[in-house]
């Protein structure tokens, strides 16, 4: 067996199933594309599942990647176990309807026992099947040579992940040695067991079936194969580690993160998970942030937030106090961005946002241990013997504080936590989070008309809006027809057609298809699992046949608009990169007739001078009248040339590039203006933030920018007859002048309610009682506001000089209370805050305060008189108690 790095592996793997005829397949970004059902990507088939369902027919039906993965629902387990990690690779090679279980069986067997590949002894692999894949066990057996005593029937060996694809699988597992376990006894000593001495390393999926709607199986209209291989896995075995974490995938991070805190790896079992955990997490981090997600209090965001926070905490078991996490991106990227370029890329932008958020976290871990402290304090003080488990989650959840740290510092107080609460309140957070996912299927069945559509599809929508097409296929009611009549809403695919299918932020084309027999409005175009663009149509009248020839018409109005905010897209994303900085990049689009949105990676909020500064450029560039050059070109020239592709985009060998002169340069499907001057003007509508790290841009162009300007005209008019203004660019003055004159006439009547107040103030002296020698006020007045009400009680306290005082006021069906208590009192024992706790529960509200000044409010006016008696009350009773 050859010594081989994680890097060597990776690119051995992939270079066995290229010469085995397979399309090399990127890896796709973490952050899904086009998929709500994932909160990330968490295996190698995820970004491949649109061939699987067959919804897209892939060019090479052979596919094989190593796809960079995240999962986080066990991650607790991290740096406890030997092969628990949140980011891991997944090595993969999947077959759409092309091979099956023969070849697969006899690759896997090849790439592993082959000296020319990995080298394993043969005889150290043994492998499961499903106890009804008898094929699967001949190939094995008869083919490969397995002895019986080697092949495992499991009936767990099916993958089934609800409707769509599913079917049984294999899996090979890699004997270890006895030193791992030679039990005789042990009824889990064997592959699949639970154990440590066999390894499982690889997973054939063979998928044969359908799983329907009504959860029958019947035979898929093409079989599939559908592996993977965790890379950390293979390496540990291949370099001798005990466990993933001491292979050169991570441990090169262990000893960085060994070397800032001068604790060795193996000086104890504590330790090493801290250091195990920060290896694990830090990767995670650095990949999903190179990636877009940023840190946040929700979705994707909050688990990076979390998985930042628990290195952190690790990083003080460690004796690290200060931001140490950024500082370990340099290692990442030493050791992987050889083959993801993107985090070397990005990688100050990565060391900034984390260094941002190890900071914010260091500054509420000690607001966290306040927090805690207070707790503690307060379950003391109520004769409590345990935390309340929801204050703990919410602890949690929001400081990012461990269940086991407040458990440990409970327990140092001779306190407990409320687990059981705790664990609720955490159940009840994942129900919210399952819910705000999309409801969606994560496969669907595969098969159809359309999959199996060989006939061609034209576009000639570039160059021309109106054609003379040919009817090839009218789909209804997802089967093949020869007709459809006026009503009918049908899929209709055409030879040639000049309308745009949807794609790439621009939305597809409306219009029509007419003829002598025929008139059918054209609503939707998508592409097809083939590629042809598929057109939705509605009937109008007449009927329409296969072979029949039409007269295709875009909505030339529309297109016409549409490009005008295509090509300002383009400017746009470059204007954005000049002002804010390379790292921002396209997070999503639409481009529409009537607007266009851009969404895009940048960290902080925009200011107006910088949006101001944008807007300038982009108009510049379409006043400059700059050529828009488009041509196509091999996809490595089109980078060399400097072209901007779209993160997580995937494209062909040839590619589309949209130059605009020596301004612009990218890859693009969609459809453009031939000069910037087309576009007219560029107008931003809005500028908002709508996730972590993600900020969005509405604006409008040519016809559009004209009739916002004209809306915004009309609208400062208005407030120019308002204010009486005659001329409008005086309005802003005018504007100033009138909130001016309105602030002067608040503080006017602010002036006169306080003198009116004072004035009520003196009156109300004449109804305080003495009582055990304290001065007790409690009455109703007629104050409008909290601030009213507040400066008549300093103003009473002022007179009375040493007082009790209980001021009530009923606005409408809300009441507003304050207590005072003057320092002298203070030390006999009133308290303003208890006073008025128990005042307002009389009248249905609650509220607290300082010892000094206490205020509340209620709900039920008529209650008002009776709570102010009670105060009375309580404050007689505590004085003659005195």
């Amino acid at each position: 067996m050859k010594k081989l790095t994680g890097n060597q592996i990776r690119q051995m793997y992939l270079d066995f199933f290229k010469s085995k005829g397979h399309h090399v397949e990127p890896s796709a970004p973490l952050v899904p594309h086009d998929d709500a059902s994932l909160l990330w990507i968490n295996c190698g088939m995820a970004p491949l599942k649109k061939y699987f369902d067959g919804r897209e027919i892939p060019d090479n039906p052979r596919i094989t990647n190593s796809q960079k993965s995240i999962r986080t629902n066990d991650i607790e387990n991290v740096g406890r176990t030997a092969r628990h990690h949140t980011f891991f690779e997944m090595l993969g090679n999947f077959s759409i309807g092309d091979y099956f279980k023969k070849e697969s069986i006899h690759w896997a067997w090849e790439f592993l026992t082959s000296p020319e590949w990995i080298g394993f002894d043969p005889e150290l692999l043994s492998v499961t099947i499903h106890p009804e894949d008898d094929e699967a066990y001949a190939i094995w057996h008869n083919e490969i040579g397995i002895p019986a005593e080697r092949i495992i029937r499991l009936e767990g060996n099916f993958w089934d992940i609800g409707e769509g694809p599913s079917g049984p699988n294999t899996e090979i597992f890699y004997d270890r040695g006895e030193s791992f376990g030679n039990d005789p006894n042990d009824p889990e000593l064997y592959p699949g067991g639970e154990n440590e001495r066999y390894l499982e390393i690889w997973n054939l999926v063979f998928s044969e079936f359908n799983h329907n709607p009504d959860h029958t199986y019947t035979p898929l209209p093409k079989k599939n194969i559908d592996t993977g291989m965790g890379l950390e896995r293979m390496a540990s075995v291949i370099q001798g580690k005990d466990n993933n974490f001491e292979t050169d995938l991570l441990f090169p991070l262990i000893e960085a993160t060994s070397k800032l805190s001068g604790v060795a790896y193996k000086a104890s079992a504590e330790t090493d998970v801290a250091l195990k955990v920060i290896a694990d997490h830090v990767r995670t981090v650095v990949f999903a942030t190179g990636d877009g997600a940023l840190p946040s209090n929700e979705g994707r965001g909050y688990v990076i937030r979390r998985l930042l926070r628990r290195a952190v905490r690790m990083g003080k078991l460690l004796g690290i106090e200060k931001p140490f996490l950024w500082q370990l991106t340099g290692v990442v990227c030493d050791m992987m961005g050889d083959h993801y370029p993107e985090i070397t890329e990005k990688r100050s932008f990565i060391e900034k946002v984390i260094r941002a958020e190890e900071e914010r976290f260091h500054e509420t871990l000690n607001d966290g241990l306040n927090i805690l402290s207070d707790m503690v304090k307060a379950t003391k003080a109520a004769g409590g013997t345990q935390l309340s488990g929801p204050d703990t989650f919410k602890l949690y959840d929001t400081y990012g504080f461990p269940v086991d740290l407040t458990e440990d510092f409970a327990l140092e107080q001779g306190l407990t936590v409320d687990r059981e609460g705790f664990d609720q309140a955490m159940n009840e957070q994942r129900e919210r989070a399952r819910a705000a996912r999309q409801d969606v299927d994560s496969m669907k069945t595969q098969g159809g008309p359309l999959g199996e559509l060989t006939v061609t599809s034209e576009f000639v929508g570039y160059t021309e809006l109106e054609s003379t097409s040919t009817v090839v296929a009218i789909i209804a009611d997802n089967q093949l027809v020869d007709t459809a009549e006026e009503g009918q809403t049908v899929q209709v695919v055409l030879d040639r057609t000049p309308f745009y299918a949807e794609s790439g932020g621009q939305i597809n084309d409306q219009g029509t298809l007419t003829s002598d027999l025929v008139k059918a409005r054209v609503l939707d175009v998508q592409k097809g699992p083939m590629g042809q663009n598929v057109h939705t149509v509605v009937i109008e009248a007449g009927s329409l046949s296969k072979g029949a020839e039409v007269h295709s018409a875009v909505d030339r109005e529309a297109r016409l608009d549409i490009v005008k905010n295509h090509t300002a897209t383009h400017l746009l994303h470059q204007a954005l990169k000049d002002v804010l900085g390379k790292h921002v990049n396209q997070a999503g689009s639409l481009v529409a007739p009537e607007r266009l949105r851009f969404d895009f990676s940048h960290i902080s909020a925009i200011t107006p001078e910088e949006l101001e500064q944008i807007e300038q450029i982009v108009n510049q560039k379409v006043w400059a009248n700059l050529a828009v050059d488009i041509s196509l070109k091999p996809i490595a020239e089109a980078k060399a040339m400097g072209a901007m592709a779209l993160f997580g985009e995937k494209y062909g060998d040839i590619v589309r590039v949209v130059k605009v002169e020596d301004y612009s340069l990218e890859l693009c499907g969609g459809c453009h203006v031939n000069n910037t001057a087309e576009i007219g003007l560029f107008k931003i509508v809005s500028e908002s933030g709508i996730g972590a790290g993600t900020r969005r841009i509405e604006a409008v162009t040519g016809r559009g920018a004209f009739q916002y300007l004209n809306q915004q005209l009309s609208t400062l008019r208005e407030v120019a007859h308002a204010v009486k203004s005659p001329i409008l660019a005086e309005t802003p003055a005018r504007v100033e002048a009138v909130q001016q004159q309105l602030k002067e006439v608040q503080r006017e009547n602010e002036s006169l309610r306080a003198k009116l107040g004072n004035i009520e103030a003196a009156s109300l002296v004449e109804q305080v009682k003495e009582v055990g020698g304290v001065k007790v006020l409690a009455a109703r007045v007629s104050a409008t506001d909290m601030d009213n009400l507040r400066g008549m009680m300093d103003e009473l306290k002022n007179q009375l000089g040493s007082a009790v005082i209980v001021l009530g006021a009923a606005e409408g069906d809300k009441v507003n209370l304050v207590a005072g208590v003057t320092k002298d009192l203070i030390d006999q024992g009133f308290h303003a805050g208890k006073i008025i706790k128990e005042v307002a529960t009389r009248c249905g509200g609650g509220g607290g305060g300082r010892p000094d000044m206490a205020q509340a409010g209620g709900k039920d006016p008529s209650k008002l008189n009776e709570a102010l008696a009670a105060a009375l009350e309580m404050v007689q009773t505590q004085a003659v108690a005195k």
